[in-house]
């Protein structure tokens, strides 16, 4: 397990961002806290300086079950605790949708479960599996966020395009009541549901936009271009990066009924910006390919802004 992964579990296999532990079957609500062993609150105090004084304006958010420090934050900051945070999300199990991965990043600093839903999608010829991941923060950069995460099952890429017709993320507004939690868990289910169906009919329009072999080579040098400035091992790894997004088009199997068009390239970019090792891999590598669920993929934006101008 990555070093900055403190805890969590999985479902039968390890999940396609890589991270975590298997278990057997997918927990409820209750287990799943546990599993994820983010049975833990956290509590406020005040900052003090070397000298005992306060430092009015701030608090530190402090996990209970080992007095970690996990974030300064305004005196204004309300604690959202794991348990409320993710409460909403047991509405959500009566609806078909499961449990598949939870746990906590950063020393406990940002906590995630992880949802499939119910339903499979076929588009074209592609089975897509949409995902729900919903994450809490304390160290105070963030609130409660739902993000939806499709992915293409054939290869495990992540098709989270960003569409100007349906949300991809969204606030998740914690509150007491039942009868609350259940509207806000349906308006979860709401934008998962519209974003599932818009993304199907742009993939439809990315299959219908043709692109000449000349055209992805355009598209690839265009993302990694050539730096007259660069040393001589900087154009190298720029080469390298070159032929592995050309493999990633012209010579993936799972890419070959697709056609030379803008879904396929914008499905290599996936398939790079999911799979690909990086150049450098830092210890936090994984972690941070995994927080881009909820904050979005540039590369995938980036090649999806490509296909759609041309």
């Amino acid at each position: 397990m990555s070093a900055n992964v403190e805890t969590m579990f999985s479902v039968r296999t390890t999940p396609w961002h890589g991270l975590g532990e298997v278990i057997a079957e997918a927990p409820n609500f209750e287990t799943a806290i546990r599993l994820a062993g983010l049975d833990w609150n956290v509590y406020q105090t005040d900052l003090l300086t070397d000298g005992g004084l306060p430092i009015p304006g701030f608090k530190a958010n402090i996990r209970d079950m080992d007095d970690k420090v996990l974030g300064v934050v305004s005196d204004r900051y309300k604690v959202v605790q794991n348990r409320e945070a993710f409460q909403f999300t047991e509405e959500l199990l009566g609806k078909g949708v499961r449990y598949e991965t939870a746990g906590s990043l950063q020393e406990g600093k940002k906590t995630w479960i992880l949802a499939k839903l119910p339903n499979e999608y076929i588009i074209g010829e592609d089975q897509i599996s949409p995902y729900l991941v919903f994450f809490n923060s304390h160290d105070g950069s963030g609130s409660i966020r739902c993000a939806i995460t499709p992915i293409r099952v054939v290869c495990q890429n992540t098709l989270n395009l960003a569409l100007s017709t349906a949300k991809r993320s969204w606030s998740a507004v914690h509150t007491q009541s039942i009868a609350n939690r259940m509207q806000e868990a349906s308006q979860t289910l709401f934008f998962a549901e519209k974003y599932m169906t818009e993304l199907g009919r742009e993939i439809f329009q990315l299959q219908k936009v043709s692109l000449s072999d000349k055209k992805v080579m355009e598209y690839i040098d265009e993302f990694f271009p050539d730096d007259v400035t660069a040393t001589p091992a900087q154009r190298r790894n720029t080469r390298t990066l070159r032929e592995d997004l050309k493999r990633r088009y012209f010579d993936a199997p799972d890419l070959t009924y697709v056609g030379n068009n803008a879904y396929k390239f914008v499905n290599a970019v996936s398939d790079f910006a999911t799979h690909a090792a990086p150049l450098r891999q830092t210890s936090t590598y994984r972690e941070n390919l995994f927080l881009k669920t909820v904050e979005g993929n540039a590369l995938i934006d980036r090649a999806y802004g490509m296909v759609k101008a041309a």
